[in-house]
């Protein structure tokens, strides 16, 4: 597909989304109202080859079988909101539902790249850029260059501890004995002479008139018979030899990093050493995550049909990982006003809620973004685990995102929605499309994209290859647990040997928990 093949796809992805019609778009009685030959809930409960024991919906838990979108989606036109601001109405504000406005009609998923890119176009651009201290710029990305505010090093310096000498030698030590010499930290008092040397260590401000340092090692000090002291080398000092020039690794006003660099740990400590106290970065956005569902436990086991909430411990950190800033999960009771009440007061960038996005009888996402007047932008996607996932646009630079409640089905959201959106938020490069072969067969959904959590495995022929991992159901975290990243499966899946694109875990090089600190993997994120 070309560019404009695929831009002119996205368009049309977004038309529906919104409720109006493609150019070009079919619509006799195969296609209808979810694409061609989709039927309200076609596919929601395939339980083919391509999950073994079956693929359950990815809504959670017992959320009910509706079609992918139900009644109260909602299109700026269908809730009084002509403009598509999406403008937030006061807490409390009685819901449009009350007039009997009516719902808009389902619409057909998105194909799972259209998703993406729809994420990664939803906001108009980063955030606006601030200044921060170095201490609080870890995992931001630079909103402008960097340059060096004075020459690295500032000064001629000794890149061992030995003697600073001056000529051919042999050289007159002087200050010899005990005398330390000259120290990192001082500054020379005096020229050093012709035919002498001085003791210097490693760091320290080369004197004036010294044309090598003589490594400790190759250097050795006797007492002549007139009673001075004299070094001698054993082996040559070239002119130069372990002097680290003034300005060696960059001069003032020389650009050390581009715009967009994230600032990592090594990044931190060349700032600092380039002259700077604060850097001007993109933020880290704001993210609330809302966990909803009555049967879930925060503690303890599972008892009396009801389940451990497993989503969020896990949201918080994956959040951090991929470079926002994630309040502690609020669990919120399966009801329409609370959870309206808590998107509507909402101030974070990104709101996420977890579970509720299908058509069940507590399935409340749907109602509260139409009631709130929000313009939604994807409303479910043609990939499994975690195909009635959303997202919407609450303000013009407020959004949210709506994960399926089923654990697996929720991360697959989380890297098909939420990755993308904070990426364009926080000014992050996305890393470059990584493929590689498969270990062993796939399975393909008829009509889906699925991802399939796989570990990195050795091989003589292909040389590394993905190795598709068990316990890859949508209510199952067992896989991902133990996955370096996730294969992208086609549909009609793949043979042993087929390169597939992979979604690299922001944790897959030897991640280690950071405490609040965003920790870093190969890509600052899946990819």
């Amino acid at each position: 597909m070309t560019e404009g093949e695929f831009d002119a796809a996205l368009d049309d992805a977004l038309a529906l989304a919104n409720g109006a019609v493609p150019a070009g778009a079919r619509h006799d009685a195969a296609s209808g109202p979810y694409g061609a030959g989709r039927a309200p809930g076609a596919g929601d409960a395939y339980d083919g080859p391509y999950d073994a024991g079956g693929e359950t919906p990815d809504h959670a838990h017992a959320r009910g079988t509706a079609p992918d979108n139900p009644p109260g989606t909602g299109s700026p036109a269908d809730t009084g909101n002509p403009s598509g601001t999406g403008s937030t109405p006061p807490v409390g504000t009685p819901s449009p539902a009350a007039s009997r406005t009516p719902d808009p009609a389902p619409v057909a998923p998105c194909p799972w790249h259209t998703a993406r890119a729809i994420a990664r176009r939803a906001a108009p651009g980063p955030l606006p850029p601030e200044t921060a201290p170095l201490g609080e710029a870890l995992g931001r990305t630079l909103a402008g260059p960097l340059a060096a505010l004075t020459d690295l090093p500032s000064f001629d310096t000794s890149a061992m501890d030995g003697w600073a000498v001056s000529g051919p030698g042999p050289w007159h030590l002087d200050h010899p004995g005990d005398a330390p010499g000259i120290l990192a930290g001082h500054v020379p008092t005096a020229p050093l002479a012709d035919g002498h040397a001085i003791a210097i260590a490693t760091g320290a401000r080369v004197p004036a008139g010294a044309t090598a340092v003589l490594r400790s090692e190759h250097g050795e000090v006797r007492e002549m018979t007139d009673g001075r002291t004299r070094l001698y080398a054993l082996r040559p000092a070239s002119p130069g030899q372990d002097i680290r020039p003034r300005g060696q690794e960059c001069r003032s006003g020389d650009q050390l990093l581009a715009s967009g660099a994230l600032v990592t740990p090594a990044v931190l400590g060349l700032a600092a050493a380039a002259g700077y106290d604060e850097l001007t970065t993109y933020p880290r956005p704001r993210v609330d995550v809302f966990v909803l569902g009555d049967e879930l436990l925060r503690h303890g086991l599972p008892h009396e049909g009801r389940i451990r909430d497993a989503l969020g411990p896990m949201l918080g950190p994956w959040l951090q990982a991929l470079g926002a800033e994630a309040a502690a999960p609020r669990h919120l009771a399966d009801d329409p006003d609370t959870l309206y009440e808590a998107i509507a007061s909402s101030r974070a960038d990104v709101v996420i809620t977890t579970g509720g996005t299908a058509g069940g009888p507590v399935d409340h996402v749907h109602p509260t973004l139409h009631r709130l007047g929000s313009e939604v932008l994807v409303d479910g996607v043609e990939v499994r685990p975690g195909h009635p996932m959303l997202l919407a646009r609450i303000t013009p630079h407020r959004h949210l995102v709506g994960l399926p409640g089923n654990p697996l089905a929720a991360v697959s959201g989380l890297l098909t929605l939420a990755e993308p959106l904070l990426r364009t938020l926080s000014a992050r490069r996305a890393p470059a499309p990584y493929r590689t072969p498969l270990w062993s067969s796939v399975h393909g959904h008829p009509r889906d994209t699925r991802l399939v959590p796989v570990s990195y495995r050795d091989d003589d022929r292909y040389g590394l290859m993905a190795e598709p991992l068990h316990f890859h159901g949508p209510a199952m975290l067992r896989g991902i647990a133990a996955a370096d990243a996730l294969a992208v499966i086609p549909p009609g899946g793949g043979d042993r040997g087929t390169e597939v694109e992979l979604l690299e875990l922001p944790w897959a090089a030897d991640w280690s928990p950071p405490g609040a600190t965003p920790p870093y993997g190969p890509s600052g994120g899946a990819g």
